[in-house]
């Protein structure tokens, strides 16, 4: 465990000391680093949205088939519960078209 939390540490001490550039003067009509910043925030959303939305369908998933091969009958609701961890995916798309569009 404690290899990914290294891993992950250093990931984002590298992104962030990336993110961190010499300013200079801004030129007429040129929107500088506010188009970076909205394309990192929306894939930020739209990874860790989906990101999620993974993990937890890996474990509603294993979690539904072995319902499912219990008792056949319940796999309408074991669909239920699919669809509503897949909406944690959507929401990502949804929050990365509003950052995209400000």
């Amino acid at each position: 465990m404690k290899p990914i939390i290294l891993l992950l540490l250093a990931t984002m001490i590298i992104s962030i000391s990336g993110l961190t550039a010499v300013a200079y003067a801004q030129e007429e009509g040129v929107s500088g680093s506010a188009d970076g910043a909205k394309l990192i925030g929306a894939g930020i959303a739209f990874g860790v949205a989906a990101g999620g939305a993974g993990v937890g369908l890996g474990y509603v998933g294993s979690a539904g088939l072995a319902v499912i091969s219990e008792n056949p009958a319940l796999q309408s609701k074991v669909f239920i519960f699919i669809g509503m961890v897949e909406s944690i995916a959507i929401y990502g798309i949804v929050m990365m078209f509003i950052i995209l569009g400000q």
